[in-house]
């Protein structure tokens, strides 16, 4: 099966160089477009929401360094522009599947530890994205931490 459109989600660390590495292999075995996201996830998501002070200027910060990593990413990996690489805030499981269908990717790659027992019912990024994906998920195998 050939793919069309690769869209890989990367958390910016030095983790995600396996990923984008897989993602570029499948993209020049098909001639796929290569599209990359990071999706940073609001602040008072990690407090469940009741956060008694304004977070917006350290989010900005976040937002801010977030995409000086995705630009340094860019800059290593020649086959991944500006054009084709998307930062956003929000659940990382919406965003994705959002930007899949916006995009029409055919293909979503993502890394995954393989977690097991408790981490697992915890679910993890890579479990989320591939529920309700709108097209096909890979997830590459990351050695552990």
């Amino acid at each position: 099966m050939s793919y069309h459109h690769i869209l890989v989600a990367v958390d910016l660390t030095e983790e995600c160089d396996p990923v984008i590495h897989r993602a570029r292999e499948l993209s020049v075995s098909s001639g796929a477009k290569l599209s990359l996201v990071h999706i940073v996830e609001p602040m008072a998501m990690a407090f469940g929401g009741d956060v008694p002070m304004d977070l917006s200027q350290l989010q900005q910060q976040q937002f801010d360094q977030a995409r000086e990593r995705l630009d340094r990413l860019i800059h290593k990996y020649p086959e991944l522009t500006k054009e084709y690489s998307h930062l956003t805030y929000g659940q990382p499981r919406q965003e994705i599947h959002h930007l899949a269908k916006e995009q029409a990717c055919d293909l979503i790659v993502v890394g995954s530890h393989g977690r097991h027992g408790l981490a697992l019912l915890l679910g993890s990024t890579a479990n989320d994205v591939l529920h309700g994906a709108p097209c096909d998920v890979l997830a590459v195998h990351l050695a552990k931490r």
